[in-house]
């Protein structure tokens, strides 16, 4: 993928600036920054909640710990 430079940058933001406007350009930045930080907390919890399954799960399962035991005579 060829690296985009400055004069690629500028054509591009001219375009955006004639498909959306001036006034509307800061309207759709904070708007896609408001769902990149939407989707990585929905992530994030998604993340939080799958560990919290997989510890309960360690949780439910019985030990299989045995024991041995000795009789002693006197």
């Amino acid at each position: 993928m060829p690296n985009l430079g400055g004069p690629e940058l500028i054509i591009i933001l001219a375009v955006f600036v004639l498909l959306f406007g001036a006034k509307k350009l800061p309207e759709l930045g904070s708007s896609v920054g408001k769902s990149i930080k939407n989707f990585k907390r929905g992530i994030d919890e998604a993340s939080a909640e799958d560990d919290t399954d997989e510890h309960a799960e360690a949780d439910d399962k019985p030990a299989n710990k045995t024991t041995k035991t000795t009789k002693t005579t006197k």
